[in-house]
């Protein structure tokens, strides 16, 4: 009895500290005081964050003018990461933090999307900085899907790890005329094997999320009654399910636009999502509009929200955030080819136990941003 009642007060004493915390720090950002370089929402206990920029970390990726290969489909030496780099994914390999990111060589018009995109490799030992391979690891090819991804090639992976290991991205088919969603395979994120379209006879797909839990310190693919699941979508985001990864089955809409909400022109999958204790968080993209948006960010910002689904059916919405727990605020995420400003999320790794949330900044960049949670925040992840 006694014990029973020395582990309830501790727990009172300690929900209410956090509590405290909490309030303090909403407190702070209400006065104007600038906390870590944190976003000024303070977030509910089932969301991930806050999540802060490193001090003199960003951004991590740049492009190289210098880098050159070979392309099997213009047969010749290219600049493959010239122009950008942005819009990355990321997963933990041999100890590292292994991230996949979209490159833009110098070809085409000067205008979004009208370059060819591949994707790079940046391997890192803390997460922040990284060393680029001297070429792309993923590109079009005179292969079953050049169809598909010539001229405007491979964009915008989402990757993560499957439970046997394998490696699987979930990524954007792009020939400068229809966007398909697509998926590859690898076991060493080196060579890989595409899948093809995962909806084929959709005229437009695009930006997915799949739902992963936390296995041995790390993010890996994680099965709900006995499928897995993703989000995805640009516009509303809506759910699908699948026996193996690779093969597909549309379901409903689950998330849409909001009038007056930074997500008020589309909302977009982000980085995986990740089942908790209070059920399964997802990161997506909102863009404001450029009439009846968030007046409190730019006319077509993008912004980073979070959503919660119920842990045993992904398909119902439990909670959304109002306001965006990140967006752009620095200057490099404000420069580029998108100039209204960009925090476009795509990958989110644990790695020796905080959380690096890695994103492309106005399409021509790549920013970081670190969580490093609490014991009882880390317990939620333990849980499930």
């Amino acid at each position: 009895m006694q014990t029973s009642l020395k582990v309830s007060l501790g727990r009172t004493l300690q929900t209410g500290f956090v509590a405290t915390k909490k309030l303090l720090f909403g407190l702070l950002l209400f006065a104007g005081v600038t906390v870590g370089s944190a976003q000024s929402t303070l977030l509910p206990d089932w969301a991930l964050g806050p999540f802060v920029r490193p001090k003199n970390a960003n951004p991590v990726m740049r492009p190289d003018p210098n880098a050159v290969f070979f392309c099997p489909m213009r047969q010749r030496p290219v600049h493959w990461a010239a122009l950008h780099t942005f819009n990355p994914s990321a997963v933990i390999k041999d100890g590292q933090v292994w991230m996949l990111y979209r490159s833009e060589d110098d070809s085409g018009e000067m205008n979004i999307g009208q370059h060819t995109s591949r994707l790079g490799l940046g391997i890192s030992d803390d997460g922040i900085h990284f060393q680029s391979q001297p070429a792309p690891v993923f590109y079009p090819a005179n292969d079953s899907q050049k169809e598909n991804e010539w001229v405007g090639g491979c964009e915008d992976p989402r990757l993560v790890e499957a439970e046997d290991g394998t490696f699987v991205i979930l990524y954007t088919q792009w020939n400068q005329k229809v966007a398909r969603l697509a998926v590859a395979t690898s076991r060493n994120l080196l060579q890989w094997e595409k899948q093809g379209p995962i909806f084929p006879n959709l005229k437009w797909s695009k930006s997915a999320s799949i739902v992963c839990r936390v296995v041995d310190g790390r993010l890996k693919a994680a099965k709900i009654n006995g499928k897995y699941w993703m989000y995805w979508g640009e516009g509303a985001i809506a759910c699908a399910s699948s026996d193996d990864l690779i093969h597909w089955t549309q379901g409903a809409p689950v998330l849409k636009t909001r009038p007056g909400k930074f997500d008020s022109n589309l909302a977009e999958a982000g980085p995986p999502a990740v089942l908790t204790a209070k059920g399964i968080v997802l990161l997506y993209n909102g863009k404001n509009s450029q009439h009846g948006g968030d007046p409190k960010i730019g006319a077509g910002a993008y912004a980073v929200g979070q959503a919660l689904f119920d842990a045993q059916d992904p398909a119902r919405l439990l909670a959304r955030l109002d306001e965006p727990f990140y967006k752009p605020e620095a200057p490099f995420e404000r420069t580029g080819q998108y100039a209204s400003g960009t925090t476009f999320a795509e990958g989110l790794v644990l790695y020796q136990g905080n959380w690096f949330l890695y994103y492309g900044c106005a399409d021509s960049l790549v920013g970081v941003a670190e969580w490093q949670p609490t014991p009882d925040q880390a317990a939620e992840f333990k849980a499930n």
